[in-house]
């Protein structure tokens, strides 16, 4: 029993781990998409930015794999080293980040990651369940992010003012989400076939 319980920690740590990276690495690579492949012979392939980067794909695929307790631990993991100075977010460094606008929205990572890995575990893989997972744990992120936001704007808290609330919640939720949606249907598919792969039930 013992030897069980060592397994499944170890594993939870390894996927918590790959998470983290694979956070820190999509937070500065931007996504794009390109046109149909059976277009690329008459006008060459083509990419399109989706004004996002992969960094909430990140989080959503380490929740599929994972599951909640790792996709959850990976993303505490990426705030602690945010704000102990170290540049793993996109634009700032420390705790003068808990000042932006779109802190909430890295919170909410966390929430978002465990709401998505504990739905993705409830059947045996199955691509609709993987994509109503993954479409939760988004919105737990925006919920989350727009929560932190009207507080942030109440209460005054440093930082907020060089924007207003609507502007705020414009750029941070509403400009990225379809973006975001793309990136989901992406990772759904790409958890999809990895589950069956990696023989993760």
């Amino acid at each position: 029993m013992d030897i069980v319980r060592t397994f499944r920690a170890s594993n939870q740590l390894l996927w918590s781990l790959i998470g983290l990276f694979l956070t820190i690495g999509g937070t500065f690579v931007e996504a794009y998409f390109t046109t149909s492949p059976w277009g690329w012979g008459q006008h060459g392939i083509k990419t399109y930015s989706l004004g996002v980067s992969y960094q909430v794909g990140a989080v959503l695929l380490i929740s599929c794999l994972g599951g909640k307790n790792a996709g959850a631990l990976s993303q505490i993991a990426y705030l602690v080293l945010g704000l102990t100075r170290l540049p793993v977010f996109a634009q700032c460094s420390g705790v003068i980040c808990l000042g932006q606008p779109y802190f909430g929205y890295l919170i909410g990572f966390v929430f978002g990651a465990w709401v998505c890995g504990l739905l993705a575990f409830r059947t045996p893989p199955r691509l609709e369940y993987l994509t109503f997972s993954c479409a939760f744990g988004l919105l737990t992120i925006h919920i989350t992010g727009l929560v932190y936001l009207i507080l942030l704007y109440t209460f005054g808290w440093a930082g907020a003012a060089a924007m207003s609330l609507q502007q705020a919640v414009l750029n941070y939720s509403l400009y990225p989400l379809p973006g975001q949606i793309i990136i989901v249907c992406a990772v759904t598919v790409l958890a999809y076939g990895l589950r069956y792969i990696l023989f993760i039930k």
